[in-house]
């Protein structure tokens, strides 16, 4: 039984992302669909919108194969899909059968994906590893968080391994450098901001702390927690993120042992700090428990070669494993 044909003038039903009609038109949409009563029972037993429904039938009726093949996708859309008040779905377009959403891409995430782009196919990529004993440091954080100097700020391991990398950079300036292709000149730098790789609502954002170099320990610990609070609240500028030296990526909150970090542009160098676990080490010519973490570098090869780059690694692995060499080496 076919139904009649919709006047020039209705207004049509929109499909949502379950493969509900919606709008001034959803009411009757069913009802404009060509299809036999017994698949519009199915179809309402199902809970399929038959104005939602790929007809397969002759001259356009909907049959009962139709209606199951619908019921199926809207189960495994349920199954898959993310919720729609998630915030990077917010801005995209639903596809009619509720399975995917097209997103534009702008932004911070825009920025960044060109930014991450241009330095892959720019910069050759080296990366070396250094897995270490940090049973010191920890013990350190933990004196640092009884201290009442350090009342004030919180305390992590990251902010001694922020430490290790300045005092290393501090032997190595070498290394804290940009290539520039337009002039075929290196520009070494006599300062440092130190990017910290931060995830965002909005994505992933490196804004960096000015003049690093400079900063005390207690003072670094609050230009990092400040510099976080400001990138997760969303509110980092183009400023904060520019004229970055060299980056670290804290890659261990995600529990993550390690990785190869791709370079901010203009950077020389990024250290990617992993997850700190027990386990067995051999110390003092014993098995015992100690905490231990892997630490990456990737570096441009055109500005550091495998020499300056291992001893850099190494200076950082150093410090954290020991880390009164800090005030040796600081």
């Amino acid at each position: 039984e076919a139904a009649p044909a919709a006047d020039a003038t209705s207004t049509p039903a929109t499909p949502t992302t379950d493969g509900r009609a919606t709008g001034p038109g959803a009411a009757s949409s069913s009802a404009r669909v060509l299809a036999k009563p017994p698949v519009r029972r199915l179809a309402k037993d199902l809970g399929v919108d038959l104005s939602t429904v790929p007809a397969s039938g002759p001259g356009g009726i909907v049959t009962r194969e139709d209606v199951l093949s619908r019921a199926e996708a809207n189960k495994g859309r349920e199954l898959t899909d993310y919720p729609t008040d998630e915030p990077w779905l917010a801005s995209g377009t639903v596809s009619p059968d509720g399975r995917s959403t097209r997103v534009p891409v702008r932004s911070v995430r825009k920025r960044t994906a060109e930014a991450m782009v241009s330095s892959a196919f720019t910069a050759p990529h080296v990366s070396v590893f250094h897995t270490v004993d940090v049973t010191r440091t920890m013990r350190l954080v933990a004196q640092l968080r009884e201290d009442r100097e350090f009342a004030d700020v919180r305390v992590t391991p990251l902010l001694i391994a922020a430490k290790a990398l300045l005092i290393a950079v501090r032997r190595h300036p070498e290394v804290n450098a940009s290539w520039v292709d337009e002039t075929q000149e290196i520009v070494y730098k006599h300062y440092v901001n130190l990017g910290i790789a931060a995830q965002t609502p909005r994505g992933l954002v490196v804004p960096n702390v000015k003049d690093a170099h400079r900063l005390s320990l207690h003072d670094l610990a609050v230009a990092l927690a400040e510099l976080t609070a400001t990138a997760r609240a969303g509110r980092t500028t183009p400023t904060d993120m520019s004229d970055g030296t060299i980056t670290i990526t804290n890659v261990g909150v995600f529990g993550i042992d390690t990785g190869t970090p791709i370079l901010n542009p203009g950077e020389s160098a990024i250290l990617a700090f992993g997850a700190i676990r027990e386990q067995p080490w051999v110390h003092k010519g014993k098995i015992r428990k100690r905490h231990v973490t892997q630490l990456a570098l990737s570096f441009d090869h055109r500005l550091v070669d495998g020499g300056l780059g291992s001893r850099l690694l190494a200076d950082v692995a150093a410090v954290l494993e020991d880390p009164a060499k800090g005030l040796v080496w600081g």
